[in-house]
């Protein structure tokens, strides 16, 4: 047996795949509660993850009906990008600072600028700062809480913490670490004259963790954690990665002409390379992946969170605001929302604030404030989808994941806007499964199998058939003259957004 771990925004799930069968016997998942103020403030207490990681095995573990001592391996999942500074002692000096936390924009403006602006990033880093990455939440730290920021002796991100509760290995491995903002994603290492600028004070030798390669292990379990957890002592920690690299894995998006779509509460669109993509203006993330290779990403910050807002607003359940969707046409009537509640990544607009367009009283109803909002979600995924298009192909197949890939009419209007074919997996706890299978990967080699992920991969991920959704000719010319009105207001309203 096999246990994937994702520590999430939101929870904590963890799911016990057999490794004979490649079939989830069990799952259970934990909530986390957030720590939110001004000017973007949005934060977690680390022990807060150990403890949901926790009482998550031990569910799924009862409900799989499997004895802790057939357990072989663990693979750790991770929200990216989030900063866990740690003491000498091993315990938080701050509590974790999100990949949504903003409150670093101006710090991370800063640091851009002593890069040299977006070309010097590129240059030294292989992609553009972003105020979601660590580096800024390091430079904030610094900048407001200076007594905290000098008693770091660790640096690691969410991910890495976990496998640091379990083997007591300070390690990271180059697809989490991608999403630092000090980190090469071309030579797969520390780029240390970042570090420097961003904390001068620290020692890098010190406080980074040792870099791994995705086919290495975190180390084995701790003696007292294998007890505490009631495992044997024989359990081997894989590297793990952050929660999109597992999730390529977890939906088979690890060799060129797939493409995966989350629409979760933030959105992400990746494809696999086997090479380095970098974009000229910076918008594609060239991170590494947890696989071997490459994994040029792209996020937007507002799915999910979105259509929430409004469906809350009005009193919907998620059953009403589909079926309201539904009712109303392509383009919902002339209205166009710029999604940007959280501000915006891509483009990079932290500050921007949400917009309705062309509101009026013969269209101001609720069927089309749902549809126009989910549209404007979707058109901020388009947005990302071209972009990444242009560097890695048309993809050829796209796997759609997250809460909102539950919904028909949202898949219908992904395949749509983006003109392409999709599917969900069977499996959609897609994070999960990736670092179950990683686990797999790197166990079975270090017995001496000749284990190919790639196979193993095609055996787990299933495709849910009644998801399948292909595009329809005439609402995709509808989508390109909604979509076509969404970038003409979107450049209104941000000009440095328009197309050169």
């Amino acid at each position: 047996m096999y246990i994937g771990v994702d520590c999430g925004t939101q929870s904590t799930k963890v799911v016990v795949l057999d490794g004979e069968r490649l079939e989830i016997l069990g799952e259970a998942a934990r909530p986390h509660s957030m720590i939110q103020g001004d000017h973007g403030r949005r934060e977690q207490d680390p022990d807060e993850w150990v403890s949901a990681f926790e009482a998550a095995l031990a569910e799924a573990l009862e409900r799989a009906g499997v004895d802790g001592s057939a357990v072989r391996a663990i693979g750790v999942s991770g929200q990216q990008h989030g900063m866990v500074a740690l003491d000498a002692e091993g315990r938080p000096v701050h509590p974790g600072k999100l990949w949504c936390d903003t409150e670093s924009v101006r710090e991370n403006d800063a640091l851009i600028e002593a890069l040299g602006g977006e070309r010097g990033c590129l240059e030294r880093l292989g992609l553009v700062l972003q105020t979601g990455y660590t580096a800024s939440k390091v430079a904030w730290l610094r900048k407001h809480h200076y007594d905290a920021y000098a008693r770091i002796e660790t640096l690691l991100l969410p991910h890495d913490y976990l496998n640091y509760y379990l083997t007591g290995e300070r390690v990271a491995e180059y697809g989490d670490a991608s999403g630092t903002g000090y980190f090469d994603t071309r030579e797969r290492c520390w780029s240390l004259d970042t570090f420097a600028l961003i904390a001068p004070e620290l020692d890098p030798d010190r406080v980074l963790p040792r870099l791994i390669e995705p086919d290495a292990p975190a180390g084995r379990l701790r003696p007292e954690i294998a007890r505490r957890l009631g495992l044997g002592p024989q359990v081997v920690v894989s590297s793990g990665g952050g929660d999109n690299m597992m999730g390529a894995i977890g939906t088979g998006n690890i060799v060129p002409g797939t493409m995966t779509i989350s629409l979760g509460t933030s959105g992400t669109l990746y494809a696999a390379s086997e090479h380095p993509a970098i974009s000229s203006n910076g918008l594609v993330a060239n991170f590494c992946s947890s696989h071997g290779g490459w994994l040029p990403l792209i996020c937007t910050m507002n799915v999910t969170s979105a259509t929430t807002l409004v469906r809350e607003l009005l009193g919907y359940d998620i059953e009403r605001f589909n079926a309201a969707a539904i009712d109303a046409p392509v383009g919902a009537g002339g209205i166009t929302v710029l999604p940007f509640f959280n501000g915006e990544r891509v483009p990079p607009l932290p500050e921007a604030m949400a917009t309705f367009e062309g509101l009026g009283s013969h269209n101001f109803t609720p069927a089309n404030l749902c549809r126009a909002v989910m549209e404007g979600a979707t058109f901020g995924l388009r947005y990302g989808f071209d972009e990444l298009s242009r560097l890695t192909g048309h993809p050829s197949r796209v796997r759609l994941v997250g809460g909102g890939a539950k919904s028909a009419v949202w898949r219908q209007m992904v395949s749509d806007v983006m003109d392409v074919e999709l599917a969900c997996p069977e499996i959609g706890e897609a994070a999960a499964l990736g670092a179950a299978l990683q686990a797999i990967w790197y166990e079975r080699r270090q017995a001496g199998e000749s284990l190919i992920l790639e196979s193993l991969c095609e055996r787990a991920v299933g495709l849910r058939e009644e998801t399948l959704t292909r595009p329809d000719a005439g609402r995709v010319a509808g989508y390109a003259e909604a979509y076509a009105r969404y970038l003409e207001i979107l450049g209104q309203r941000y000009p440095a957004t328009r197309a050169e």
